[in-house]
């Protein structure tokens, strides 16, 4: 006689059986305002959620079994959500198996801890898409969203497939909706923030306020304010300014020169079409790092 029920009971088992061999991975977070989980990126080094870890305070991590240890935060990169923590202790576990890319439809588990011992949701990816960027300007190298419930100290866990591979780091995104940072962008920006403890970001200097140009309704930008240190000042940009161009091609999103950007940005020379008291010039501009705040 056949029995209904064993793939049900093996699905189970095989769930159980990827929960109890990530679970020395996953980490319990603590602060004076927040609860929420971690993974052990490598030995010493814990990546979890920046978003849900405020700057200021001691950072206790709960070690699976309870024990407790105090966290230094090496750094942290609010356009990716990525934050670095380092704990002094011999018994973390690195994560090991990453996956290669998810894709719609995979089978999807998300790990947290809470006070030393895990937790666990099951679920799929219900969109997965190309490179996007964040609303604070971070390069993300995928679009990974889940249908499941995630319990609020799950944020900064890891999201794994059916084989128990990482696909990134699971955090709320925009109207709580579950997603994950890819881990290749983890990795990226971990290393990073390992080596140098920040990720360095252009820096224009320049509050600008769409405007439209008379000659064919363009898109254009005024410069509404100058930092007297920023490039923009160095490179004799003026208040009113209205800036009609970006290295040769045509303005269509303001927002776009005014969030952060990349790394890779800085020290880069760009040309700027403007427009000064009736006037078309164009200016080099180079772009700075974005001072500290």
């Amino acid at each position: 006689m056949i029995d209904i029920l064993a793939p049900l009971q093996n699905l189970s088992s095989a769930l159980s059986g990827l929960v109890a061999n990530l679970g020395p991975s996953i980490v319990s977070i603590h602060s004076r305002q927040s609860r929420l989980s971690g993974f052990v990126w490598r030995q010493g080094l814990i990546v979890t959620a920046e978003e849900a870890l405020p700057e200021e305070g001691e950072i206790s991590v709960i070690l699976p079994g309870g024990d407790l240890v105090s966290a230094q935060l090496a750094g942290r990169d609010a356009t990716t959500d990525v934050v670095l923590l380092r704990a002094d202790t011999s018994k973390l576990v690195p994560i090991t198996q990453v996956a290669a890319m998810a894709s719609t439809g995979t089978l999807a588990v998300a790990l947290g801890a809470e006070d030393g011992t895990p937790t666990a949701a099951m679920g799929v990816v219900s969109r997965f898409a190309g490179p996007w960027r964040s609303l604070r300007g971070g390069e993300i190298d995928a679009r990974i969203e889940f249908d499941m419930r995630l319990r609020p100290t799950a944020e900064g866990g890891l999201a794994v497939d059916g084989s128990g591979q990482a696909m990134g780091m699971v955090v709320f995104g925009p109207r709580q909706r579950v997603i994950a940072i890819p881990f290749s962008t983890v990795e990226r920006v971990a290393t990073r923030l390992e080596q140098h403890g920040r990720i360095p970001r252009g820096y224009l200097g320049l509050g600008l306020q769409p405007v439209s140009i008379e000659d064919g309704g363009r898109a254009g930008a005024m410069v509404m304010s100058v930092d007297p240190q920023g490039p923009g000042a160095a490179a004799g940009i003026l208040q009113g300014d209205i800036l009609i161009s970006w290295d040769g091609e045509a303005l269509r999103d303001v927002h776009s020169l005014s969030r952060p950007r990349g790394p890779d940005s800085v020290g880069k020379t760009v040309a700027l079409d403007l427009r000064r008291a009736g006037e078309r010039q164009q200016i080099a501009l180079t772009i700075a790092e974005r001072p500290a705040t």
